[in-house]
């Protein structure tokens, strides 16, 4: 019996297992993987990546043809090293090397053994590469720049790494995949899908046909075209603007959220990123820790927003009912508090109204103003979550949501914050009075105060900031796009407050830079800079800021800019403004002596004595603010 028994068990297995390799060979081999045999080799065709276009259909990045000299090292023969190297134009190290990391990365696989040789080197290797078995040639393309701007937002193409063949599977080694920018954001949009062929080889390698009649190779999906939401027009202008300084533009269309323009400065052109000198070029610009030109500035510098800042304070008061367009306070070149002062250089004794605080960026009336703000409420904690509450509504604090791969979420305080700094219920509103002209402890990127901007424009909501139009035969996130976002400010709120943005221009602390026949509404800004020489805290010359939308009535283009140490608001960032908004709007500058200023200033000498000022003053243990609005004043009056 047991006998039997046994005899019964391995007559049961041998069936399975006779009948599972059956069904494996004879019905079902969508399981296999043709390279599992090491008789299958596959030839991948890569397609065209799609090419890249601005909103007004400006091609600005095509393709072109390069060739890398692909390697399966386990069928490579004995073969002449030196004329090998030769031909290539590399040293019998980079030789070694170069076979050694292919044949790690596998025996039998094909990788990249020297990527992105031109049509005058494929041709010169080509004539000869038949005494090279085990060597071939993959036809590729590279991108070809149109344009020499918008390197922070188009990103590049390079190499995969480790790290993607661990985590991205459709990915082989030497493959290319897109960095930063639009390139990474819609890589598999733009890549499209590599097609591949099985080919089948006999014992003695040779080529004997496709494999299974080519029932596992597929043909390659072409890369999708995509438009963006630039105005390549305005980008480049931008960044003329910019040369010779640093900071960021970023141009929104409020009734959109279209990005216009995301300049940074310094940047660089693109096509440095190309071709087998890209690494070389990369490290180069990376390794800048003085110019950061790789360093996007529109999504990742955290700046003090400065006195643009008040608009928002000036918003949340009418909402709040603590003042209104008639509400006056009195100034005293600034704001005295304990032994603190806020100054600025409104006459002593004026009596500001909301419109007139605006418009001569009044420390005393916004001073006056955040503090019935938070000490409507019982204790400062409640009238700071309020506060905050309001802030965040415009954006700030936030990521946004936009679609680019970088960014800095910039800083709102919270009443969480102020407790753990000062002990809870342990501080008052005079302890955060910074807060009221946006130096403090508030930080914003540029793309923040431009979808700041926008929000006012709109008088109370914004669209997510988006660089992406249009995506060939496909469609966008509509949802994600179309959708607004309210503010907790009621609508009528925003008329007296944009009205005093456009008598900056008028009577205020731009009226030396308006634009001819374009209404606009705008706020200069200042903030503090600071920096830590071997401990000790130093002042640099300030930060220029600058918001602005027009035209007022039907606001087609908002607005903010930062320039690096560049003294007061409208100086520098006030007439870069200015003249964007005339270029996107008149597609021409009639302000050329304004442009020339631009054109031709320079903030190099600047940069280059980052520790010129004197050590930084302290007071009672709290930081003296700087006049933001009193500079301006002054050195426009003298303009």
């Amino acid at each position: 019996m047991r006998k039997f028994l046994l005899s019964s068990i391995i007559i049961i297995l041998a069936i399975i297992y006779i009948g599972r390799l059956s069904y494996l060979q004879l019905v079902d081999s969508s399981s296999q993987n043709p390279l599992d045999d090491t008789a299958i080799k596959a030839v991948y065709d890569y397609p065209e990546r799609g090419h890249i276009y601005d909103r007004n259909k400006n091609l600005l990045v095509a393709n072109q043809a390069f060739y890398d000299v692909m390697v399966i090292p386990r069928e490579v023969k004995p073969l002449d090293t030196l004329e090998f190297c030769q031909l290539l134009n590399i040293t019998k190290e980079d030789f070694d090397s170069k076979y050694k990391k292919a044949y790690t990365y596998s025996p039998r696989l094909p990788s990249v053994f020297l990527p992105q040789l031109s049509k005058k080197e494929y041709a010169t290797f080509q004539e000869k590469m038949r005494k090279y078995e085990g060597f071939y040639i993959q036809k590729r393309s590279l991108r070809h720049y149109m344009t020499d701007a918008g390197s922070n937002f188009l990103g590049y193409i390079s190499e995969v790494n480790e790290r993607d063949l661990k985590n991205k599977p459709y990915y082989q080694s030497g493959e290319l995949i897109g960095r930063q920018g639009v390139e990474q954001e819609y890589e598999e949009i733009l890549r499209g899908r590599k097609g591949v062929k099985f080919i089948q080889k006999d014992r003695f390698n040779r080529v004997i046909g496709p494999y299974k009649n080519g029932m596992y190779d597929t043909l390659p999906d072409q890369g999708k075209d995509i438009r963006l939401t630039i105005d390549n027009a305005l980008q480049k202008y931008g960044e003329e603007l910019m040369v010779n300084k640093r900071g960021g533009i970023v141009a929104i269309e409020p009734s959109s959220g279209e990005i216009l323009a995301l300049v940074t400065a310094p940047s660089y052109d693109p096509e440095l990123l190309v071709g087998r000198k890209r690494s070389k070029n990369y490290t180069e610009l990376y390794y800048d820790s003085i110019a950061k030109p790789t360093y996007d500035r529109g999504l990742l510098a955290q700046y003090p927003p400065g006195s643009p800042f008040k608009t928002l304070n000036a918003l949340i008061g009418l909402q709040e009912g603590v003042i209104d367009e008639n509400t006056t306070f009195t100034c005293y070149h600034g704001y005295k508090y304990g032994r603190r002062f806020m100054g600025c250089h409104c006459p002593s004794g004026s009596r500001n109204n909301l419109d007139r605080g605006i418009y001569e960026s009044c420390n005393a009336y916004f001073a006056n103003t955040y503090r019935r703000i938070i000490e409507k409420y019982p204790t400062a904690a409640e009238g700071m979550g309020v506060w905050e509450k309001h802030i965040r509504s415009f954006g700030l604090g936030d990521y946004l949501g936009y679609d680019l791969p970088i960014g800095k979420s910039g800083k709102v305080p919270s009443p969480e914050y102020y407790n753990r700094a000062y002990g809870e219920n342990r501080w008052y509103s005079t302890f955060t009075l910074s807060n009221a002209i946006g130096q403090g402890e508030v930080l914003t990127t540029p793309i923040q105060l431009a979808n700041m901007t926008a929000t006012i424009a709109n008088r109370g909501y914004y669209y997510t900031p988006h660089i992406i139009k249009s995506i060939e035969n496909d469609t966008i996130d509509i949802h994600k796009f179309k959708t607004k976002h309210q503010t907790t400010i009621d609508p009528e709120h925003f008329e007296p407050v944009i009205k005093g943005m456009n008598d900056v221009f008028i009577k205020g602390t731009a009226k030396w830079i308006q634009i001819p026949d374009i209404s606009i509404a705008g706020k200069t800004g200042t903030a503090e800079n600071f920096v830590k020489v071997d401990g000790q805290r130093m002042q640099l010359t300030d930060h220029s800021i600058f918001i602005a939308f027009a035209p007022v009535e039907d606001p087609k283009i908002a607005i903010a800019v930062f320039v690096e140490n560049g003294y007061w608001g409208s100086r520098w960032a006030g007439r870069i403004a200015g003249l964007m908004i005339e270029k996107y709007i008149k597609g021409e500058i009639t302000r050329k002596d304004m442009e020339k200023f631009v054109l031709e200033g320079s903030l190099q000498e600047e940069y280059e004595k980052p520790y010129s000022k004197k050590p930084f003053s302290i007071n009672d243990g709290k930081k003296m603010i700087i006049p933001e609005s009193s500079t301006e004043n002054k050195v426009s009056a003298a303009q």
